[in-house]
């Protein structure tokens, strides 16, 4: 008998967006799952050597505000320049006081655990990526690529 398969498609590039895949790919993986993660449009952002990840408080009204903000601080004002950079900045500090691990980490856990990573090409050329902005050890492919797994998955994601 074969082992269980999971397939995951990340396809959003903000920070807290990142986690997911990461954490249930690693987490999978170390429970014997085959695991695939298929990265495309804005998911590109999670491959890239450089990551410059960022929160983004507009248009996410689940996410906690500090001082209760959340309460009486209008969502529009969550548009103001700098308000983004302060809510980053905010969050990676409480994970970091929390001892969370940094999706470099998550992503390193991956690799170490074999989670097949890949690239979407279409995205790739879309947004003109080179490989060279991208970590090493991950594979490129269409969504074909991606299908043949996932259809045959035990458990598909889509993030």
């Amino acid at each position: 008998m074969a082992g269980k398969k999971m397939a995951i498609i990340a396809t959003k590039g903000t920070l807290d967006w990142a986690y997911p895949p990461f954490i249930l790919g690693s987490t999978a993986a170390a429970l014997g799952y085959e695991v695939q993660i298929f990265f495309t449009f804005y998911g590109l952002q999670l491959l890239k050597k450089k990551m410059g990840l960022k929160v983004s408080p507009l248009g996410n009204p689940g996410m906690p505000m500090p001082m209760g903000m959340d309460k009486w601080f209008p969502v529009l004002f969550t548009a103001i320049p700098g308000m983004e950079a302060m809510m980053t900045a905010m969050m990676k500090s409480k994970m970091k006081s929390k001892g969370i691990a940094t999706i470099e980490e998550l992503r390193g856990l991956c690799q170490e655990a074999d989670v097949k990573m890949i690239a979407c090409q279409m995205t790739v050329d879309l947004f003109d990526f080179s490989p060279q902005d991208l970590i090493d050890g991950i594979e490129f492919g269409g969504a074909s690529t991606f299908m043949a797994f996932a259809g045959e998955s035990d458990i598909c994601l889509f993030m």
